[in-house]
């Protein structure tokens, strides 16, 4: 049992959720493109760019190469801003919808390619021209009536209805849009995003995002980034939520939770703004549990890792049946409730895997090691095992053992989410790096990383070198060996002294008091 946490102080600061007046979703027309052949001669976009007849237009690519998921991604063009609208029916689980995408183009465009898997596309429009479009799996294609010049900035919008279905990864289950009792939550991690919502579905494309949802009346609408209002319709049969992310994020992570929700708005202790949502079915009690718990480990989070790198923290326990929790920025969700570990694992990801995000699907362990290690760190600040001693118990099984044989950096598309390789060895090649060049330059590594990568996209390769160069040790061999060996690593020693490492940081006045559990590594398979 989790120690109760300071209840009052947090409490006594939540307010309700509050809101403006905004727009419902608009009605859109339903004429749909016709679909197209080869378009020889594509004339170039309205924006300024180079003469017809002297610079070659071309399609963008169909996927951004990434060696897990091909398809994933889409090239020519970088995103900016989604601007999702959507109406949304239980019954029947109706959605209907606009998405507007502002994106500039990388290259001289003749067409582009949208992931989108889901619904019926009515019509898509291109700087407010119908644009042709055509379907090829998951693969959406436009071509606008002009071509659109490298560095050009254009919009998109894809109107589209239907009853979305989730899509299903073979390590986790269903992914995507998926129903719950009284309505339905997005948990979209590896590529469910595109049964929504059309996008540029990879990590290495980030952009900002803002959703406006008309939902029946009695159903509230949860959501990333912060509320932006709500406007009840005439009549009040609907009501419309704003909510708006301007930190840029993953598509992945794009979240929305429609159903009936107890929330809270207030403060961490260290004052950054918190909105917290539980199923209507729990009790208020676990609406206050999870605010003030996530109020702790974020404000821990800011001491260990640097500033919290968005406007608001928070969470979503909703009645999803699913195996996991994902941390969607801003508020992860959690499938049913949330005990400690799982929220410390979470909101780690907001730093590592949300602000500082993959380029490549086959670097996982830098979202999930950090993650699992922040476990690990939170336990031995708050009276449970030490990292050290965690690190012990997972080395434990023999050179021969089966969880040894796939490689922590590189576990292949099957492996993304096996516990071992990718979330507990991700966390003793962190501890191993810490053995290896001592706390003080440990903790600079891991904090520096977060902070100078802060909203960007980053590899393997970059933190070897971020490692090298803040510890000034040569560690490229010891995180190789840790990350790419496929058998059982040579213990780690130190590069600095032979004497025995601190068990704790001291930062800030040093850790926080309290107990905590001691099974900490059992839950952590639920955490994504």
């Amino acid at each position: 049992m989790v120690n109760k946490l300071m209840a009052a102080a947090a409490a006594t600061s939540a307010t309700a959720v509050t809101a403006a007046t905004i727009l419902t979703v608009p009605a859109t027309g339903a004429g749909a493109a016709a679909s197209f052949g080869p378009t020889p001669g594509v004339a170039p976009h309205p924006a300024a760019g180079p003469a017809p007849g002297r610079t070659a237009y071309g399609p963008g690519s169909a996927g951004v190469g990434d060696p897990y998921f091909p398809g994933a991604g889409n090239g020519g063009y970088d995103v900016e801003h989604y601007d999702i609208r959507l109406g949304y029916r239980p019954r029947g689980n109706r959605i209907a919808g606009t998405t507007v995408i502002t994106a500039t183009a990388t290259q001289h465009l003749s067409r582009f390619n949208l992931d989108f898997a889901g619904d019926r596309v009515r019509r898509v429009t291109v700087e407010g021209a119908d644009a042709a479009h055509r379907r090829r799996g998951q693969e959406l294609i436009v071509t606008p009536r002009a071509g659109i010049p490298e560095g050009a900035r254009f919009t998109v919008a894809v109107t589209y209805d239907g009853s979305p279905s989730p899509g299903r990864d073979p390590g986790l289950g269903k992914t995507g849009w998926i129903r719950t009792p009284d309505g339905a939550v997005t948990l979209s991690q590896p590529v469910g995003s595109a049964t929504w919502f059309p996008l540029n579905d990879h990590p290495s494309d980030k952009a900002a995002h803002t959703y406006t949802i008309t939902v029946p009346d009695g159903l509230g609408v949860v959501a990333n980034g912060e509320p932006a209002g709500t406007y009840r319709q005439a009549g009040g049969r609907t009501r419309t939520f704003r909510w708006q992310s301007r930190h840029p994020m993953a598509g992945y992570l794009a979240m929305v939770a429609i159903g009936r929700f107890r929330t809270v708005d207030g403060r961490t202790p260290g004052g950054i703004r918190a909105i917290s949502a539980v199923d209507s079915s729990l009790k208020r009690e676990d609406l206050a549990r999870l605010h003030r718990t996530t109020g702790q480990v974020t404000d821990w989070g800011v001491r260990m890792f640097g500033a919290f790198p968005f406007d608001s923290t928070g969470g979503v326990i909703d009645d999803v049946k699913v195996g996991y929790a994902l941390e969607t920025q801003n508020r992860p969700v959690y499938p049913g409730s949330a005990e400690t570990p799982l929220i410390v694992h979470e909101l780690a990801h907001q730093w590592f895997g949300d602000s500082v995000s993959l380029r490549s699907w086959k670097d996982i362990w830098l979202n999930e090691g950090f993650a699992s290690y922040a476990e690990w760190l939170w336990s031995e600040q708050h009276g449970g095992p030490t990292a050290a001693q965690m690190f012990d118990r997972a080395y434990k099984p023999s050179a021969g053992a089966k969880m040894w044989r796939r490689p922590t950096g590189a576990p292949g598309r099957d492996g993304m989410f096996d516990f071992f390789p990718v979330y507990t060895r991700g966390a003793m090649t962190l501890h191993a790096l810490r053995t290896a060049v001592g706390d003080a330059a440990f903790f600079r590594i891991i904090r520096t990383w977060a902070t100078s990568n802060a909203h960007g996209g980053v590899t393997t390769e970059d933190f070897v070198r971020h490692s090298e160069r803040v510890s000034g040790l040569p560690v490229r061999a010891l995180l190789h060996e840790w990350l790419y060996r496929t058998g059982k690593p040579e213990r780690p020693k130190s590069l600095t002294s032979p004497g025995r490492i601190a068990t704790e940081p001291r930062l800030n006045g040093g850790p926080a008091a309290g107990t905590f559990g001691t099974e900490v590594t059992t839950l952590r398979g639920r955490g994504r």
